[in-house]
């Protein structure tokens, strides 16, 4: 017996010390956030696409760093409707399209997926675009740049399963990094650029207010509460561990406003003090970097333009497709062969190969098709507010998991303000 008990007691305190170390807690508990990482994160980030990158572009070629004080309300207001659709996913194990269809008919369900489908068209065209703009500044043809981006973008989605496209994903949502080292490289102001971050600046040009709008307007977009959720669901989040998820979109929420101020602040540098801060295209922005950053940060700037292009070109369609089929019952998922998705596939597929092509006929106008993915993300955005705050509420739905007091006056505030904030886009864009 003592012979036993002595070859047994020092695995036992072996045992307990590996259990029970600080580093090893800390190392389970960074493993377990690296497993859910990724749905947030990469919402957040994609977000920050070619028409998001021209709208901060121009914010700092106007009107210098005046305009940082915007991020932070519209960080606040994304982290709080980010989270709510992360929360539904998780909780209900379901997308919110077919939350819509089960909780508001097929009607209403058929309307909204008919807008959505849309607009998402409209913004899946300005991400090629963006594409064709941004290999543009490397001497590079639209006619190749966007055939070999388009079969990139399909063959790793259709190609792939979940997990594997979340990590090439990821790697890309790395490469937004490169705006804030040409930030670093155009030598701002840093303490002029964070008091005018802290300190709201007003001024009665109507384009300042309508700039406002447009930096508020392009960060909640319909179409990434419905991916968000989808996505939430496919890679199995549960309540058990939603709040390592809610790390992940807060996460992903802050890292997405932070490189919109490293974009705002590098052209509020460099082409804010040179006499033309008007154009048209985010390569114009890049190219007009190189006199006052040196070529390199223009090189840098139009890397993550082709990078953001690229990401959403991926990610736009494949939401899409989550929606209108899950909206409308089909099966849906890149964890599905061909053959067991073949509607979702089919849409994916015709949404790449249509946005693709669209771009190349010559002579487009491109800065209308953005304009009319805008307009139509306006009217369709209300209508996504109020659903989510309605089935949020919904108690057979959350249980204990509903908003509260506090959560629903942040939303409901959050909701008005976005959508008051749509209607006037709306309208200027409309009547400008």
């Amino acid at each position: 017996m003592r012979k036993v008990d002595t070859l047994r007691r020092p695995p036992a305190k072996r045992t307990l010390g590996t259990t029970f170390s600080p580093w090893n807690v800390l190392r389970y508990r960074m493993l377990a956030l690296f497993a859910i990482i990724g749905p947030g994160f990469i919402t957040a980030n994609v977000d920050n696409d070619p028409g998001g990158i021209l709208t901060y572009s121009q914010a700092g070629a106007k009107y210098g760093y005046t305009l940082l004080w915007t991020l932070i309300p519209t960080t606040i207001a994304l982290i709080v409707v980010q989270e709510m659709a992360a929360r539904m996913g998780a909780i209900t194990g379901k997308g919110l399209s077919d939350l819509i269809r089960e909780e508001f008919g097929l009607r209403m369900t058929f309307f909204t997926m008919t807008v959505l489908g849309l607009a998402d068209f409209c913004n899946v065209v300005a991400e090629f675009a963006g594409l064709a703009s941004g290999m543009g500044v490397f001497g590079v043809s639209k006619y190749i740049a966007v055939p070999l981006g388009a079969a990139l973008v399909w063959t790793v989605i259709v190609r792939g399963s979940y997990k594997p496209v979340e990590k090439v994903l990821l790697i890309f949502s790395l490469i937004y990094f490169a705006y804030p080292v040409s930030a670093f490289l155009a030598h701002p102001d840093w303490k002029l650029a964070i008091k005018d971050t802290i300190v709201p600046q007003f001024n009665s040009d109507p384009g300042y207010l309508i700039m406002i709008v447009g930096l508020i307007g392009t960060t909640i977009t319909p179409w990434m509460q419905f991916y968000l959720q989808a996505s939430i669901v496919e890679k199995g989040v549960s309540k058990r561990n939603y709040n390592l998820s809610r790390i992940d979109v807060i996460f992903g929420c802050i890292v997405t406003d932070v490189i919109a101020f490293f974009i705002v602040v590098a052209c509020a540098a460099t082409i804010y003090h040179s006499q033309h801060r008007e154009f048209n295209d985010v390569a114009d922005a890049a190219r007009a970097l190189a006199p006052f950053a040196g070529k390199f940060a223009a090189i840098l700037f139009a890397v993550g333009l082709v990078n953001a292009s690229l990401m959403s070109a991926a990610i736009l369609p494949l939401a899409t497709s989550y929606n209108i089929c899950e909206g409308l019952g089909f099966e849906s998922g890149i964890d599905r062969r061909f053959g067991q998705a073949k509607i979702f596939y089919g849409l994916y597929t015709g949404l790449i190969v249509c946005g693709a092509g669209f771009v190349l006929i010559p002579n487009l106008p491109l800065l209308r098709v953005i304009l009319l993915s805008q307009v139509l993300n306006g009217v369709l955005l209300p209508f996504v507010l109020v659903f989510m705050l309605i089935l949020i509420n919904r108690e057979r739905l959350m249980g204990e998991y509903k908003n509260g007091p506090w959560g629903n006056s942040i939303a409901i505030a959050t909701s008005v303000i976005m959508v008051l904030l749509t209607i006037a886009l709306i309208y200027t864009s409309i009547t400008g």
